[in-house]
């Protein structure tokens, strides 16, 4: 399918999507109940697997919901603009079809907070701020940043985080009949961590610089400009000395400046990215 098509036609797109007051609810409320699989899985009733293997899906998107309750606690919760809440997620869908990792459900939720940021919990619970949305102007440049988190989840950033870390060794599989003692209290202590990685102080350099190339490469697939990405660095760089430091893209992420030339340079590999969809005005209707 012609890219520009596949963008042109995402307005009219209908997915089921869960809106402000029901987004999230339902892995909330499973979380809480402690009868629910969900929260038997994050208990350990199902597997978490070592540094040695690949952890599977369902792992990984609980520590992913359990993360989200964290995201929600520090950053806000999802701003009740039902528009804007159906708009990020067509437009994160439309990039995550054509991402490295295309077979996850992704969720994509518009968080009211005034800190400037973007951040995605492993198994594809990907949050955005309204402060970063405010800042952007296009919907290239919203692509470009979901792009950069859905890049995050595709590639196992978070995962492979607290895999060089250690986390795992000598815990093996973490089922119901070994979560307790200390290793129960390792499975605690890991989530504690990768909160402290995705919230404060951010994930390794490189990872945020391959996040960055995948971003460009995704958002060019699915037939946006691959700029977009870069365009809206460039604007956090212009509101960063005024902007909340803790929590924020600035603390989190390596800075700007090198972040904007690596980009900048690999835009020679997308000679017609000029002909590529930014649709300004669509993102100003749907956006704001």
């Amino acid at each position: 399918m012609d890219r520009r098509k596949f963008i042109l036609g995402i307005a009219a797109s209908a997915l089921p999507l869960a809106l402000p007051g029901s987004v999230l609810a339902g892995f909330l409320d499973a979380i809480m109940d402690p009868n629910s699989k969900e929260s038997k899985l994050l208990s350990g009733a199902k597997s978490v697997l070592s540094s040695s293997q690949q952890m599977d899906y369902k792992s990984e998107r609980a520590i992913g919901e359990r993360l989200a309750v964290e995201g929600l606690r520090r950053y806000g919760m999802p701003v009740e603009h039902k528009g804007l809440q159906h708009y990020v997620n067509l437009v994160g869908m439309a990039v995550a079809t054509n991402s490295p990792r295309p077979n996850i459900p992704y969720r994509f939720v518009v968080v009211e907070s005034e800190v400037q940021n973007a951040f995605a919990c492993p198994g594809g619970i990907i949050f955005v701020t309204s402060a970063l949305v405010g800042t952007m102007h296009t919907e290239a440049q919203l692509a470009g940043i979901l792009s950069h988190e859905v890049g995050h989840v595709a590639l196992r950033h978070a995962l492979k985080s607290i895999q060089r870390a250690q986390f795992f060794t000598g815990v093996g599989q973490i089922t119901a009949a070994t979560m307790k003692g200390d290793k129960g209290a390792q499975f605690e202590s890991m989530i504690g961590d990768l909160q402290n990685v995705l919230f404060d102080k951010g994930l390794d350099q490189n990872m945020e610089y391959e996040a960055d190339q995948s971003a460009m490469e995704t958002a060019y697939r699915t037939g946006y400009n691959p700029a977009g990405i870069t365009e809206t660095l460039q604007a956090l760089l212009k509101v960063e000395s005024g902007s909340t430091k803790k929590g924020s893209w600035f603390s989190t992420h390596p800075p700007l400046p090198s972040r904007i030339a690596k980009n900048q340079a690999a835009m020679k590999k997308y000679p017609d990215a000029a002909a590529l969809a930014v649709l300004p005005e669509r993102f100003k209707s749907q956006a704001k």
